[in-house]
């Protein structure tokens, strides 16, 4: 049997951090629809299921800095002496 990646690895044993979100994204609705397949063992599917929530907090992770990139542009925009959009 061929040894899963761990939850935090890329498949080829890179960091997770190094993912960007749409990487991320797309393995885990590859993992996810592995797990729906149902065909996998059980420590497969363990293995699958820790995978996909580190997938999923990456993602969230990715998701709250973009917010707050936007929220600091919104804010940035809003400051005296900043130019309004035409």
């Amino acid at each position: 049997m061929d040894a899963m990646p761990t939850s935090e690895t890329t498949p080829a044993g890179d960091p997770l951090s190094t993912l960007t979100y749409e990487e991320a994204r797309d393995e885990l609705i590859r993992v996810v629809q592995e797990l729906e397949q149902g065909s996998a063992t059980l420590e497969e599917s363990i293995a699958l299921w820790e995978r996909g929530e580190a997938l999923a907090r990456h993602c969230e992770e990715w998701l709250i800095g973009a917010k707050a990139r936007l929220d600091a542009a919104r804010a940035g925009a809003g400051a005296p002496g900043a130019i309004d959009g035409e």
